[in-house]
């Protein structure tokens, strides 16, 4: 078993990037999981919406069998992004059964606190993945306290996302 991370942030080493993985090691240091791949969407061009080249599928095949999948998004628009849209539309349906997935938003504001729920939430739903936990949300203004917000948020939901993920082991 092992957490796969996906940031569908369109900036290269974004903000977003640095929020994903510190979930993710946080959720690894505290479920006993090994650290896997992090793919930062930015660096796949433009293949989401044309052919996908080797990394782009390697990308798609690791999040389809993560145990654990953070899957990671800046607020857009009052939504998550297109390019997130575009990898999550190349996975078919059911692709994520067996998957545990935490949802994590960037927020600029208050009033976008709520787009892992409402929108990222029920996407990862239809692609088969289980949602156990809360997701994972941080205000920009909260960036400079990431590191003891992702501490204790792992702490509170690791030992139910490392019981899921074994429970849904074949």
């Amino acid at each position: 078993m092992s957490i796969v991370t996906v940031v569908g942030n369109p900036r290269a080493g974004s903000r977003t990037l640095g929020v994903a993985t510190a979930l993710s090691s946080a959720i690894g240091a505290r479920a006993g999981l090994p650290d896997g791949p992090v793919f930062d969407l930015a660096g796949f061009g433009g293949q989401w919406l044309d052919s996908l080249a080797a990394d782009g599928e390697a990308a798609l095949a690791a999040a389809a069998e993560a145990s654990v999948l953070v899957v990671a998004t800046p607020t857009y628009k009052a939504s998550y992004t297109g390019l997130l849209k575009a990898f999550l539309d190349r996975l078919p349906g059911g692709a994520l059964r067996g998957t545990v997935a935490v949802p994590v938003t960037v927020a600029a504001a208050p009033t976008h606190r709520f787009v892992a729920d409402l929108q990222l939430r029920p996407v990862l739903a239809e692609l088969g993945a289980t949602l156990p936990v809360p997701s994972f949300v941080i205000e920009e203004r909260e960036l400079p306290d990431l590191l003891p917000l992702a501490e204790r948020w792992a702490a509170d939901h690791a030992p139910v996302l490392a019981a899921t993920a074994g429970a849904l082991v074949p």
